[in-house]
């Protein structure tokens, strides 16, 4: 017993230092790579305001809010994915299955399409993804009535409602302001400055995973086994909503909605054999945010000195990702 112990220690040390290796290597890339390319010497130059200025600016103006958001958007969209794969009992879960991007998107398109100031953008976004957060409380998770499959419907209709007012905004919207506001549906990173609040909300969304993490590993043996074993179930699931959907609200709200990162990464990790929420959600936010930022600086470079919004590079990985693991997971 005490030998498979220190296996399981040793494997876990070694995923997370992986991990973490991968992240690391992504952030630097990403800081490196653009339309001006920077040596490692002139990046460590760059990072303690030595060398030249227009370095100097490169880095701290350009490319470190860029890529910390790219980060920590990729950290927060991995694990409200793999939190409401667990909520939902749906392994192919998305953080935009329950319609949060797409309040936050059609309250964006519609102060783009009234042409009100570009400073109100982020707050309409959050006021947007809060209203859809509401309406899914209030119509799923009425006492004593909750039900996943309730859940999982109320999103989807709340989706395709947004996503019908989308199209009518895009429709109506003159013709320049139309690419700015595909640009914000495919997710972008352009405009992202330093995602402090972000941050702030990536922290507390990790110390609450993390704390019901013992909890998620026994909702895996399904409703009616956790209660049995002492868990209570409606407010434990109830948390888990709140805290993904928050997750998925901040992401959005820095980046837009870029699609595929919280439904890929957590099923990357089960394909190799990490199961236990305990090591898959810190994982997870690894992994998500290297992948972001990896992403992000294809999105930049492939085509200079023109930029792709950085969810259509996830799509074009993701998708043929999805239909690998659709195939692999039937049900």
């Amino acid at each position: 017993m005490a030998r498979n112990q220190s296996s399981l220690v040793f494997h876990d040390g070694m995923a997370i230092g992986y991990a973490a290796v991968f992240a690391i290597l992504s952030i630097g890339i990403g800081l490196a790579l653009g339309g001006v390319h920077l040596t490692a010497d002139r990046l460590w130059q760059a990072m303690w305001h030595k060398g030249s200025i227009e370095d100097i600016l490169i880095f701290w103006k350009i490319r470190f809010p860029r890529v910390a958001s790219a980060f920590v958007c990729g950290s927060l969209l991995s694990i409200s994915g793999a939190l409401l794969q667990v909520l939902l009992c749906n392994p192919l879960a998305d953080p935009y299955l329950l319609g949060v991007s797409g309040g936050a998107s059609t309250a964006v398109l519609l102060l783009m399409l009234f042409g009100l100031p570009a400073w109100l953008i982020r707050p309409g976004a959050v006021v947007g993804a809060f209203f859809s957060i509401g309406l899914v409380l209030i119509v799923s998770f009425r006492t004593g009535g909750w039900r996943s499959d309730r859940l999982l419907l109320t999103g989807v209709a709340l989706s395709a409602g947004f996503g019908a007012i989308i199209s009518l905004v895009l429709v109506l919207a003159p013709s320049t302001s139309v690419k700015g506001m595909l640009f914000w549906l495919m997710g972008d990173l352009s405009q992202a400055g330093m995602p402090t609040w972000a941050f702030l909300v990536l922290i507390i969304t990790i110390i609450a995973s993390m704390w019901l993490s013992p909890v998620l590993n026994l909702l895996l043996l399904g409703d009616a086994k956790a209660a049995t074993l002492g868990i209570a179930v409606w407010p434990t699931k109830l948390a888990i909503f709140l805290i993904a959907s928050i997750a998925t609200a901040a992401a959005v709200t820095q980046a837009g909605a870029i699609g595929f990162v919280g439904l890929i990464v957590p099923h990357v990790l089960r394909l190799l054999d990490i199961s236990d929420y305990r090591r898959l959600l810190p994982l997870a936010a690894l992994v998500g945010g290297g992948f972001l930022c990896l992403t992000d600086t294809l999105a930049r470079v492939m085509f200079l000195p023109s930029e792709l919004p950085v969810g259509v590079v996830t799509a074009l990985i993701g998708v043929p990702l999805f239909l690998v693991l659709l195939a692999r997971n039937p049900t």
